[in-house]
């Protein structure tokens, strides 16, 4: 079986890269959202991007950006992959994709069963689905509030794309998570922070390992 992949979005400064890369995970998301207390420029994306080991995949997280935004990010930043996180139709995903070039990820919020005929329709365009809690009506952001949904109504689905599962994920919770879901990736923001914005090293390794444990693999040791 394979091991587990986590993601810990949401990176600010030099020592989040590094405390995710020796804690063992395999992506790194970077947020280009004003409102987000998470949000980098264009230039510290740059260089956190370029302080990445090889091997850590660098994903740069939108909400329905414009051409634009994309041109100035993709031209500056060695992103990996594009995380769609807003209300990106079906139609500008594959368009995103095919003008880019990069694989992207669509975030999909959900907090009931009408929400998962979304994720089939969005699995059949996009690279990757980031199956999320649905933010609260009202909500300032789309994602990273630190909430999670019923994970049995996603429990044994199958998409047309790899998914990874989202939404108040936590290293007490993250276990359980993906047992009940079978998961087998996972993603992380608020929940492994000491302060909106601010990652906490100790949480990150003790996210990745509890992942990583829950994937039957044990965890990455430590560098």
């Amino acid at each position: 079986m394979d091991d587990i992949r986590v993601k810990i979005c949401g990176l600010t400064r030099p020592e989040d890269m590094d405390a995710v890369a020796r804690a063992g995970a395999r992506y790194a998301g970077l947020v280009f959202f004003a409102r987000s207390p998470r949000c980098v420029s264009v230039a510290e994306a740059r260089a956190l991007a370029l302080a990445a080991p090889v091997g850590l995949a660098k994903v740069g997280l939108v909400v329905d950006p414009e051409d634009a935004l994309l041109d100035e990010i993709l031209e500056a930043v060695p992103l990996d992959m594009v995380q769609l996180h807003g209300r990106e139709s079906v139609a500008r995903v594959a368009e995103i994709r095919a003008r880019y070039g990069l694989p992207v990820m669509k975030a999909v919020g959900v907090a009931s069963e009408a929400d998962l005929p979304a994720l089939l329709e969005y699995g059949k365009v996009a690279d990757q689905l980031l199956v999320d809690a649905k933010a609260p009506k009202g909500a300032a952001l789309p994602g990273g509030n630190g909430l999670a949904f019923d994970w049995r109504l996603i429990a044994g689905r199958r998409w047309p794309c790899p998914w990874m599962l989202a939404g108040g994920l936590t290293p007490e919770t993250v276990g359980r998570a993906v047992a009940m879901t079978g998961a087998r990736q996972v993603d992380v923001s608020s929940g492994v922070e000491s302060a909106p914005g601010v990652k906490d090293p100790d949480r990150i390794a003790a996210f990745v390992e509890a992942a990583l444990a829950a994937g039957g693999e044990g965890a990455v040791p430590r560098l």
